[in-house]
């Protein structure tokens, strides 16, 4: 540590020592303490209300005892979203704590190259061994220490991963089959315990643990074929009725689990039999979408609850920190909706569970407003490594000592910017306080990479979540929330500038926006 550093340190220590708190990570790290192994594990489209530690309607199914384990020893955060709801993107997000305008990858079509991952680089830097195992979906190799990755989207059974120290990328792969068919959560959850056990001793490590489940076809391990056979699963508010987005003189958007969308809806995928009439179509459409998903929702938690045996066993589960996310939420019937992309809740949020033994208070929430761009910044704090100046995210190691700074995010920024692709979902941008959202649907491809490039009407929706949190009324235009929906379209303009997504390049976008 430089002269500068402990000066730093030292102040920083007599601070909290002043205030009493002696506990806290931020003060394990100023004494130069708690440097823990790191174990991040992302699955990808893993809505937060489909673990049973967040409650809601599927809760009593016990989708996830292991998860649920982890937030009983740590802390769950209730107010934890994405910042643009779609995997690469939000995957980019992750590894270079900014949000898509900066870093530039903005749809499916981004390449995050080696240079540009950030996190990996300063986790070496402080000198921890590093690996990612499972689901990469960046595009290019990743600079880490060890990585087996699907490439792109991977497959779910007999899965082909790219391996380092097995040839030069991308012909680098390595095939696996056999037992329950090779499922690809039970593959990356092998190959981790793998590289656990072969790992350097001398170092702590970081590693990401990425499951492909539960992204969509919804494909399980054989042994869960038969789980929730006999349940019905509680349907949520809003499946049987008209969706309450849009103005109702134009289309609905999005695609359903009814056969509202008839170019694409969940009963298609799941094989449901067209003569049904509308109410039978729905109600199979969604039992079958919702067990298919759970079922793919317990191989991820099984996984987990092996790394966490593993790790007990050889005694390192007291010195890691454990951290669970997704790269975005998922919808799950509500409004009629399949997939993700929204800025509604259910696509919006994530979940975000942090196991630190002597860092979190066990059992422990925050509702505090966080985005996955503080998720660099804040593993990089643990690790005490440098926190690039050019991470547009904030540490979380204060909020995980029980303490929200005072100055902390008033409001969350989201944008999805590929207009119409996949699942019919108009671009679109919007701002979320602790009790209101504003989103613009503005409808334009602008020079998104695989937007499709007719435009859609643009309109704005506003909801007081605090009277409707399952927004179900757009409230943009009564008259009682007037002054409400003009003071938040000025934080929402104030919030893009602040973060330098103006949209100069796009004075057809700006001229809408003024309407």
């Amino acid at each position: 540590m430089s002269k500068n550093d402990s000066c730093i340190a030292a102040v920083l220590l007599a601070g909290l020592l002043a205030a009493g708190s002696l506990g806290g990570p931020a003060t394990r790290l100023a004494r130069g303490e708690g440097r823990p192994n790191i174990l991040f594990i992302m699955s990808d489209d893993h809505a937060a209300h489909a673990i049973g530690a967040y409650g809601g309607r599927l809760a009593p199914l016990d989708p996830t005892p292991h998860l649920d384990r982890l937030a009983r020893e740590g802390m769950r955060f209730e107010n934890a979203f994405c910042t643009n709801s779609i995997c690469v993107p939000s995957r980019a997000t992750l590894m270079t704590g900014q949000y898509s305008h900066t870093n530039g990858i903005r749809t499916l079509h981004g390449i995050l190259e080696p240079a540009r991952q950030h996190l990996a680089h300063g986790m070496r830097a402080a000198g921890y061994e590093t690996a990612v195992v499972g689901k990469w979906h960046l595009g290019a190799e990743p600079d880490f220490d060890y990585y087996c990755v699907l490439p792109g989207q991977g497959s779910y059974f007999n899965p082909i991963l790219r391996e380092k120290g097995g040839g030069e990328w991308p012909g680098n792969e390595r095939r696996f089959s056999g037992y329950d068919s090779a499922h690809s959560s039970d593959v990356i959850t092998d190959l981790s315990i793998e590289w656990l056990q072969r790992r350097e001793r001398d170092r702590p490590f970081f590693l990401m643990h990425h499951y492909k489940a539960p992204h969509d076809n919804f494909e399980n391990a054989e042994r869960y074929d038969w789980l929730y056979e006999d349940v019905d699963i509680p349907e949520p508010p809003g499946l049987r009725e008209r969706a309450a987005h849009g103005p109702a003189d134009r289309p609905l958007y999005g695609t359903s689990v009814s056969r509202r969308n008839t170019r694409r809806n969940m009963g298609h995928h799941m094989f449901v039999d067209p003569s049904l009439d509308d109410e039978t179509y729905t109600g199979t459409s969604y039992q079958r979408y919702l067990k298919k998903y759970l079922r793919t929702v317990r191989g991820v938690d099984d996984g987990i609850g092996r790394l966490l045996r593993h790790l007990g066993d050889t005694g390192e589960l007291e010195r890691t920190m454990v951290v669970y996310t997704s790269d975005q939420g998922f919808m799950l019937g509500e409004h009629d909706y399949i997939d993700k992309r929204w800025m509604y809740e259910e696509s919006l949020r994530v979940p975000l569970i942090v196991r630190w033994p002597g860092g979190v208070e066990p059992g422990s929430t925050s509702d505090a407003l966080v985005n996955n761009v503080d998720f660099a910044p804040t593993l990089l704090d643990v690790a005490g490594a440098a926190i690039p100046g050019s991470m547009e995210g904030r540490s979380l190691v204060p909020i995980l000592g029980g303490s929200t700074p005072p100055d902390w995010r008033a409001a969350v920024y989201y944008r999805y910017w590929m207009h119409m692709t996949h699942h019919d979902n108009p671009a679109h941008y919007g701002i979320r306080t602790p009790d209101f959202k504003l989103i613009f649907f503005y409808g334009l491809p602008l020079d998104a990479a695989g937007a499709l490039p007719d435009a859609t009407p643009p309109y704005w929706e506003l909801y007081d979540l605090r009277r409707d949190p399952h927004e179900t009324r757009n409230v943009h235009d009564d008259p009682t929330y007037a002054e409400t929906a003009r003071r938040l379209r000025e934080e929402l303009t104030d919030l893009k500038q602040e973060l330098g997504d103006t949209d100069d390049a796009y004075p057809e976008l700006r001229e809408l926006a003024r309407h």
